[in-house]
């Protein structure tokens, strides 16, 4: 009876999606908590407003990241549950323990906004977004592994998906690298390989990734 069970459970690729979309949602919401407003008793001027404002930029470059990677692996997601025909339970399971780090991300990114310049929180969030990406690599070869793909999905579109992740992943290992040499540099790369992804520009050889 349980091996039956088990072959009928988590087939539902609408209520996984919408399970998604709302930790999603409730996630990228959390992510304004990182953000504190100036100090009301210390601002007497136009000018003093300005530095307070000023001050807070490590709060706002952190929530631009994160709202960036949230909306990334989002699409991802997204992309990947599109090429399904079905899910089973393992599939089911391992697109819940993508939506933990989901869950996580505000934590590390308020971590990352009151320690901007420690490696060990730029590390912390950059373990959040590798789970992210791992776990959602290791959903897409599952499907291909057990034939849950569309009839639609070549072999040049799976290796697609998949070289999407590997490359981002790849990137993002490297920016984090660079938080021994400086933090600022490191973020500085991650936000432009955010952007690339996002924007998605016309370049050739960015394009493929």
């Amino acid at each position: 009876m349980p091996t039956v069970y088990n072959q009928v459970a988590g087939q539902s690729l609408g209520r996984l999606a919408a399970l998604s979309d709302n930790i999603f949602s409730v996630a990228m919401t959390l992510l304004v908590l990182s953000l504190h407003e100036p100090v009301k008793s210390s601002i007497h001027s136009e000018l003093g407003l300005l530095h307070s404002v000023l001050s807070i930029t490590p709060q706002l470059v952190t929530f631009l990241m994160s709202f960036l990677s949230l909306g990334l692996f989002w699409s991802g997601q997204q992309t990947q549950l599109n090429h399904l025909s079905y899910s089973d339970r393992h599939l089911t399971w391992i697109h819940l323990a993508f939506l933990c780090p989901v869950s996580l991300m505000p934590f590390s990114t308020l971590l990352l906004a009151q320690y901007i310049h420690y490696r060990t929180a730029l590390l912390v969030y950059w373990l959040n977004n590798a789970l992210l990406g791992w776990i959602l690599f290791a959903g897409w070869r599952y499907a291909g592994k057990v034939g849950l793909y569309k009839d639609t999905v070549t072999h040049e579109l799976s290796c697609a998906m998949e070289r999407r992740i590997i490359v981002g992943q790849l990137i993002y290992a490297g920016a984090a690298a660079l938080c021994f040499v400086d933090p600022w540099i490191s973020i500085g790369v991650i936000v432009l390989a955010q952007l690339n992804f996002a924007i998605a520009p016309n370049i050739k050889w960015l394009s493929k990734i």
